[in-house]
């Protein structure tokens, strides 16, 4: 059995059944935070041990430049991921369609390990 054949099998799973909150919310005028905080110590140190969340894998998920993805820490006090991206359009600007940035962790949802 080749190494490929056994991942294979492996069934991906989906953020939602390891994060107990996955938010965002404004982090100024020009950036958003992305909040992720697990229910559990293990899957909090799973994303950090296998780096599961990456610049490159934020930057598909939201369409933007990679360069655009300022920051990822591990917070560990509250078990959480907190992601740094450049907005699109700043905060309260004609166009701006979520000036508080609380609707923008819709992509997450769709993040699998």
């Amino acid at each position: 059995m080749t190494a490929k054949t056994k991942t294979a099998g492996k069934k991906k799973r989906n953020i939602l059944q390891v994060a107990r909150v996955i938010r965002s919310k404004n982090s100024g005028p020009f950036e958003l935070t992305l909040d992720i905080m697990f229910k559990e110590r293990r899957h909090f140190d799973l994303f950090r041990e296998k780096k599961i969340i990456t610049a490159r894998k934020i930057a598909r998920l939201y369409r933007i430049p990679e360069s655009d993805v300022l920051k990822i820490i591990y917070f560990e006090p509250s078990q959480a991921i907190k992601v740094t991206i450049k907005r699109k359009i700043p905060s309260g600007a004609p166009g701006d369609t979520d000036i508080y940035g609380a609707q923008q962790h819709v992509p997450l949802f769709d993040l699998e390990f």
